[in-house]
């Protein structure tokens, strides 16, 4: 078991090699920024109407859209098994919020939509993300959250897409 006094001389226990002192590493830059991106977005969701919508629907309201999409598909844009996706999709539909229909190019699959109120909800998460946005760039600064925000999106263009 190593110690504190196991670590090399000068760098603080729990800091990586070749970061910056007082930074976190990117990973866990990511997981807690959606960490509080998801508790900001679905916190307010009982006060207007949603109190039955849990975080983990989040996966799919996010991947969902509005023109109809395969559990296959959903669930790749999701990043969750079939399985999990399946399930999430099922309680989505037995609250009302998705429906499924015979695709007319294959009419053995189904196609998977948000339903009024589902649309309803699309659009109240589009405005709390507007929100959310908008207040993250008052605390970062507005031009370190554009660049912040461009950065990110440079990178996902950049970095191969995984399955």
């Amino acid at each position: 078991m190593s110690t504190s006094s196991d670590l090399p001389a000068g760098r603080p226990q729990g800091q990586l090699a070749g970061l910056p002192a007082g930074r976190l590493a990117i990973g866990q830059l990511l997981v807690r920024l959606l960490h509080e991106f998801r508790a900001e977005l679905s916190g307010p969701a009982a006060e207007h109407g949603y109190a039955d919508l849990r975080p983990p629907h989040l996966h799919i309201f996010g991947n969902v859209g509005v023109d109809g999409v395969r559990l296959t598909e959903l669930a790749a844009r999701a990043q969750l098994s079939l399985a999990t996706t399946s399930e999430l999709v099922s309680e989505l539909e037995r609250l009302g919020y998705l429906e499924r229909r015979p695709d007319p190019d294959d009419r053995r699959a189904k196609l998977i939509f948000p339903t009024g109120r589902g649309r309803q909800a699309l659009d109240a998460a589009g405005d709390r993300v507007t929100e959310i946005e908008h207040h993250w760039r008052t605390l970062a600064g507005a031009d370190r959250f554009d660049v912040m925000c461009q950065t990110m999106q440079a990178l996902l263009d950049r970095l191969p897409r995984r399955p």
